[in-house]
């Protein structure tokens, strides 16, 4: 976690890989980073992991969720109820379930 990072009230961290929030970045409350997943596609629907990362300057508003393998760019928004299927491209809004750009 960068320097002046605001994490706010019932987040959830679940990592069971990397989880990196850059500098100046705000994650408000509710907020579910899930770095893990299973395989719906095996028999035995194996764990499934992959890192997350949120760059500087961001803002994930409350109650979104990022997926794993997810990156979410420098100075972007994700839209409060977002879930972030998809990388967020720097210096951009997303929001809905998928998130899509605003």
């Amino acid at each position: 976690m960068g320097d002046m990072v605001a994490l706010s009230e019932n987040v959830i961290c679940y990592t069971v890989d990397k989880i990196k929030i850059g500098n100046q970045t705000t994650i408000s409350r509710d907020v579910f980073l899930c770095c893990a997943s299973h395989d719906v596609t095996s028999p035995i629907m194996e764990l499934t992991y992959a890192p997350i990362e949120i760059g500087n300057n961001s803002w994930i508003a409350a109650r979104s969720i990022i997926m794993p393998g997810r990156s979410v760019g420098d100075g972007a928004v994700v839209a409060a109820g977002a879930v972030v299927i998809k990388d967020v491209e720097p210096w951009t809004i997303v929001g809905g379930n998928p998130a899509k750009f605003i």
